[in-house]
């Protein structure tokens, strides 16, 4: 007997299900991955040829001198080296992000993350909500953050983060933190260093700074962990599923015959399957759960 061509999306075999939501969260993290590559280029681009601007006096070439840029930058450069591998999902149906790129993926939308909250709970309410969400600022200061947010916990899901990878993304934040601290305290702008634009030295005693700038890293990192573990795990159920539904079936046939249109390609029951690394790598985590329990 032969899998039904013409099923409601409730009742479709478990392999239909699990493919179609990843191949439909691969074509959301593609287009969302490149939407942030494309305006942090153009956020970047008018901050460098914005040569004054009465509320900003950091433009221009000095525009490097801001964790928002600096932030936004990585991030833009994180998420290009996803888009060959959303790519490959499209062209051959094997989408797999390796893990040392959603470590690093976290390490930088973490920072980003940084520059959101940064600007809509300190700038925005001292120089207003207009201000500081226009411009390149619509870019750099809510745009890409946003999206890069979203897509690394909600899209990108083949790898779940242990805890132990929270403590690097501490590492953007305490080494801007050093920089910014020697550029407005030790140098001085008198002296070719910055002025406190943030105002994290100024507005609010030091130590107040650099006593919550860490834990808050860690906390924001903690909560981004959590999203993208959660998106991770319940992808894996899905997967669970299909495995299951595969192993059940005896209808050999039939389930070949299944994958073959998930796969792009009609199977006889003498086939190889080629089921993608993905999936793969999520029902290898499940299979590791197990033995752990």
């Amino acid at each position: 007997m032969n899998a039904p061509k013409t099923a409601s999306r409730k009742n479709e075999y478990p392999s239909n299900r699990a493919s179609r939501i990843d191949r439909e969260q691969c074509i959301i993290s593609l287009i969302c991955a490149s939407v942030v590559v494309v305006c942090v280029c153009i956020g970047v681009v008018m901050n460098l040829t914005t040569l004054y601007d009465e509320n900003f006096g950091h433009m221009g070439i000095r525009t490097f001198c801001m964790f928002t840029v600096n932030s936004n930058i990585l991030v833009g450069v994180g998420m290009f080296h996803t888009i060959p591998y959303s790519i490959d999902e499209l062209r051959r149906k094997s989408y797999f992000v390796p893990p040392w790129l959603v470590t690093l993926l976290f390490v930088l939308v973490t920072a980003v993350a940084i520059t959101f909250l940064v600007s809509l709970f300190i700038l925005a309410p001292v120089k207003g909500f207009a201000l500081i969400f226009t411009g390149s600022r619509f870019f750099l200061h809510g745009v890409c953050p946003i999206l890069s947010i979203l897509t690394f916990c909600f899209f990108i899901k083949d790898h779940e983060l242990p805890f132990r990878s929270a403590f690097l993304t501490l590492i953007p934040v305490f080494l801007y933190a050093c920089v910014y601290y020697v550029m407005v305290r030790v140098i001085g702008e008198e002296h070719g260093g910055w002025n406190d634009f943030y105002g994290f030295l100024t507005r609010a005693p030091a130590w107040i700074s650099i006593t919550f700038a860490l834990p808050v890293t860690f906390g924001v990192a903690l909560l981004l962990r959590m999203l993208h573990n959660g998106s991770a795990r319940r992808f894996r159920k899905e997967v669970s599923k299909e495995l299951e539904a595969i192993t059940a079936s005896g209808e050999k046939e039939s389930v070949i015959s299944t994958l073959g249109e998930v796969y792009g390609k009609r199977a006889d029951p003498n086939a190889n399957i080629n089921i993608p690394r993905r999936m793969i790598s999520a029902i290898a985590g499940k299979e590791a759960d197990r033995e752990q329990i």
